[in-house]
């Protein structure tokens, strides 16, 4: 249990405990079906075994269809043999299954207990499907909330995440994958009670087992593009020592800008990419020029302003990146076209560009450099207002604007960005906002 608060193993003895309690009317019950209770519990924890080590999933369904089956203390118990003997990647792995067990056994018990209040039990053995989806739903949504406060709770104590918030975005990312189980469980459900019995609810497994194999695959190839962008990254930062971060934080107020503006998620996950590898092309400068500690000059200068063009080349084969690769090659262009590469005008530049322009300068200036030191946030935005129009375009400073005052700015940085090695140099020029290398 060594690196694990002792609040939050209080926290998993507390849930185990209630998990318990839940469990001890099996007891005194006259009439369990226990073959019921044992099929779906072996079914469950085979299931388990392949979701977790080959879908990175769980097998949720099988847990839903015992609620919708079974009276609350002996679905409760579905669970628990899968639970314990599940894979465990890291430790304190019996505390972890010991979790595991009481948080799914919890979610099962409350769901179920809703589904009997509901005649959800009824419904499904009379298969009248169109009135069971109701008690089935409100199954569902208090299946994923007990899941959603339990982990907000331990988020809390171990991590001192807000619970209320952590509940919350938990809850609405498993809402929809718990639904689609939900059908499927009340499907196993319906056709457990049919005369056609057990072996035809069995058969609602195969199609999961297709979507969740789908849903893997989709799954480890945002891996492998997450694996490739970080090296491209980290290959940069190793070589800029002085930008550490800057990468990952131009992702993520690029992201913040292309949210404001209402773009869709997939187009947001691809200008967070530009976002992150903008300054890939820095591969190909000279490391000296990178880290010079004085002025450039103007011949050095022009190596640097090389770099959107390397980068462009670099990532030509990464074919995920989509209209990243127009960002990186152009989030250095201004809207009055005095910028580079082309020194396009306007609309001309992409609108990934655009946003990833904005971002990387707020950057700039709110970062410590070898060349200056960082500003305030309020004066690096009135510094972007003041160029909007001229070098960035408006639009995005003012999405910038907007969610920063509203959500300020908290940046997801994974490494530390070192101290500048000397004095700051004289002040950049007033129309190139932190003198972006």
């Amino acid at each position: 249990m060594e690196g694990v608060p002792a609040r939050a193993r209080g926290y998993v003895a507390a849930a185990a405990l209630a998990a318990l309690l839940c469990l001890s009317p099996l007891l005194t019950a006259a009439r369990t079906p226990w073959w019921a209770v044992g099929l779906l519990a072996a079914l469950y924890a085979g299931g388990e075994q392949i979701a977790r080590r080959r879908f990175a999933g769980t097998f949720s369904p099988v847990l839903l269809a015992g609620a919708f089956l079974l009276p609350p203390p002996a679905a409760a118990l579905v669970p628990l043999p899968g639970a314990l003997c599940s894979h465990v990647e890291q430790g304190p792995f019996l505390l972890r299954r010991v979790w595991r067990a009481a948080q799914s056994s919890l979610a099962v018990w409350a769901a179920a207990r809703v589904h009997g209040a509901l005649d959800g039990q009824d419904a499904v053995a009379g298969s009248d499907v169109p009135y069971a989806l109701v008690p089935a739903g409100g199954a569902v949504l208090v299946f994923c909330a007990v899941l959603a406060l339990l982990d907000g709770g331990m988020l809390a104590l171990a991590e001192g995440l807000p619970p209320l918030a952590a509940s919350r975005g938990l809850f609405l990312r498993s809402l929809a994958p718990l639904t689609v189980h939900g059908l499927a469980g009340l499907m196993m459900a319906v056709l457990w009670r049919s005369p056609y019995g057990p072996v035809a609810a069995l058969l609602v497994l195969f199609p999961m087992a297709v979507s969740w194999w789908v849903f893997a695959q989709y799954h480890r190839e945002r891996a492998a593009h997450r694996a490739t962008i970080r090296a491209l990254v980290q290959a940069v930062d190793i070589k800029d020592g002085y930008t550490r971060g800057h990468s990952e934080r131009v992702g993520q107020a690029s992201m913040m800008i292309a949210r404001e503006l209402g773009m869709d998620e997939n187009r947001v996950e691809v200008i967070r990419f530009a976002g992150i590898l903008h300054d890939v092309g820095k591969l190909g400068v000279p490391t000296r020029l990178l880290r010079k500690d004085g002025p450039l000059t103007p011949e050095e200068r022009r190596v640097i302003e090389l770099h959107p063009e390397y980068g462009h080349e670099i990532t030509r084969g990464i074919s995920f990146l989509g209209e990243a690769r127009s960002a990186i090659l152009h989030h250095h262009e201004r809207l009055d076209g005095r910028g580079y590469p082309y020194g396009l005008v306007g609309h001309q530049i992409p609108e990934p560009a655009r946003v990833v322009a904005v971002a990387d300068a707020f950057d700039a200036m709110t970062s410590n450099r070898c060349y200056s030191r960082a500003r305030p946030v309020p004066a690096a935005l009135e510094e972007l207002e003041r160029c909007a129009g001229t070098h960035f375009d408006p639009r995005m400073v003012t999405a910038l604007t907007r969610v920063i005052g509203r959500e300020g700015w908290h940046p997801l940085v994974t490494a530390e960005e070192p101290p500048p090695r000397t004095l700051p140099h004289p002040a950049p020029a007033p129309d190139r906002p932190g003198a972006r290398r």
